[in-house]
């Protein structure tokens, strides 16, 4: 079994609702994304996946957060923009781009150096 992972970052703004606190006003982060990936195989040159399409799959995911306000995203327009919830979509939607013998282990997002979320479903 491998397990591959790519880290990337996007910028976004977001606010709780119903928080009772500053995050609850409109604010931003550099989010900081882990996303990790199984494969029970190599290819012919021993690669699981190459690196650069797994980063181009998640980006092709979290280029339409970058520099957003992420409550007017769906589906973040209809639910809370928790880093937990950013965690599932994110986790979900790369999925449905892997390739088929590819599939997903876990989402890390960091809101900061200090707080993140990992999202997994096993």
């Amino acid at each position: 079994m491998f397990n591959t992972f790519i880290e990337t970052r996007f910028s976004a703004a977001h606010q709780l609702h119903g928080y009772q606190g500053q995050c609850g006003k409109l604010h931003g982060h550099t989010w900081k994304l882990r996303v990790e990936v199984r494969c029970d195989s190599v290819d012919a040159l021993g690669i699981s996946i190459d690196f650069k399409e797994l980063r181009r799959i998640t980006e092709s995911v979290t280029d339409a957060l970058d520099h957003g306000h992420i409550n007017t995203i769906p589906p973040f327009d209809k639910s809370n923009p928790t880093a937990e919830n950013l965690s599932i979509f994110i986790f979900r939607e790369v999925g449905k781009r892997l390739p088929p013998h590819v599939r997903m282990a876990g989402v890390t997002v960091w809101e900061s150096e200090q707080y993140a979320v990992t999202y997994t479903e096993s």
